[in-house]
């Protein structure tokens, strides 16, 4: 960092991401802008403070990777075709050890540079956290961004950032790169869900140490000797080193995780509440940290779903109830209604 870098902060003030990137640039001595707080308005704010560094969550930076490709792929045949060429031949020089400001001038300028300026003109760092960022958004995003797009892992306990990848290391792509210099890492086996620390690939829970980790949570001591076990904390995320130095995270520990957007969400207990709906017989909640919404597979209740048919002059065979609209929206009805009502 440098005191002519502008940072623009639109993530919540009360997320450690947002506070200690804010106190990084205060102590250099930079710039620090605020959005309007309208994500409507965030492409505009960009293009007023023109910040050179840009943090964001999977999910903000998986919503530009889309409007870029949907531009793309409806730009017509010469647009989409030129655009093609040049991202396949800068990814290929970038792959072959060129960095990224390097690896095609002159496409940058051509193609890459309307990218570029959507973000304000100057922006050199892009740093992910609060979720994993799919691989294929982090490749794209390097390559057209023409800036560092850096993956970083941390949590509130450990002052946010424990991990963040080097930049122009394309061999780094999907990992959250090596541990900072002021933390010690190291992987615990975790035999009950098969992984070994000690294999010829590590894999295990993640477990940092260091003077930025936390002392304990506020008065709950129980919880507080779960995780910090002999000075190391015990992040409950399931890690793999990399042959490189570089972690890369495959798995969770805890029964909870983190949707693209930095949300924690604890399916077991949504199943909980909303098994609790009279038609619902069973149901099974699924997400993960890629993307910003859950999806559910529910076995509904024959006996109760027939009842509510009947009482609704529904006459038909119990697998085409369930496919009838009205019964979907019944069903998503009750649940809503449910969740209120538990929230």
């Amino acid at each position: 960092l440098v005191e002519k870098d502008r940072y623009l902060s639109y993530l919540p003030l009360a997320h450690i991401f947002d506070r200690v990137v804010e106190e990084a640039m205060i102590w250099t001595g930079a710039s620090i802008g605020f959005w309007r707080g309208d994500v409507k308005l965030l492409m505009e704010d960009i293009a007023e403070l023109k910040p050179t560094i840009f943090c964001a969550v999977p999910r903000v930076l998986d919503r530009v990777y889309t409007g870029l490709t949907q531009k793309v792929n409806t730009g017509g045949t010469m647009k989409n075709t030129m655009f093609n060429l040049a991202y396949t031949y800068k990814l290929h020089n970038m792959k072959r050890g060129s960095k990224h400001n390097s690896a095609s001038p002159l496409m940058d300028k051509i193609v890459f540079s309307k990218v570029k300026d959507a973000l304000g003109g100057n922006v050199r760092i892009v740093l992910s956290g609060a979720a994993p960022l799919s691989k294929h958004v982090e490749s794209f995003l390097r390559v057209v961004t023409c800036s560092h797009i850096l993956q970083g892992y941390g949590l509130t306990e450990t002052c946010a950032g424990s991990f963040v990848a080097i930049p122009n290391e394309i061999n780094m792509l999907g990992t959250v790169g090596p541990p900072l210099p002021y933390v010690d890492a190291c992987l615990e086996s975790v035999p009950e869900m098969g992984y070994d620390a000690l294999a010829t690939t590590p894999r295990g829970e993640i477990c940092i140490k260091g003077s930025t980790i936390f002392s304990g949570y506020h008065k709950r001591e129980d919880l507080t000797k779960e995780v910090m076990i002999d000075g190391w904390f015990h992040t409950g995320d399931i890690g793999e080193w990399q042959p490189n130095g570089s972690m890369k995270i495959i798995d969770r520990k805890k029964n909870i995780f983190k949707l693209s957007q930095g949300e924690y969400v604890a399916v077991e207990n949504l199943e909980n509440i909303y098994v609790q709906v009279s038609v619902i017989e069973s149901i099974w909640v699924y997400g993960n940290s890629f993307e910003y919404f859950l999806v559910a597979v529910i076995n509904p209740n024959k006996q109760a779903l027939e009842a509510w048919a009947g009482k609704n002059d529904m006459t038909m065979e119990f697998d085409s109830l369930c496919e009838d609209s009205r019964t979907k929206s019944y069903i998503l009805e009750e649940l809503v209604k449910t969740a209120k009502e538990k929230k």
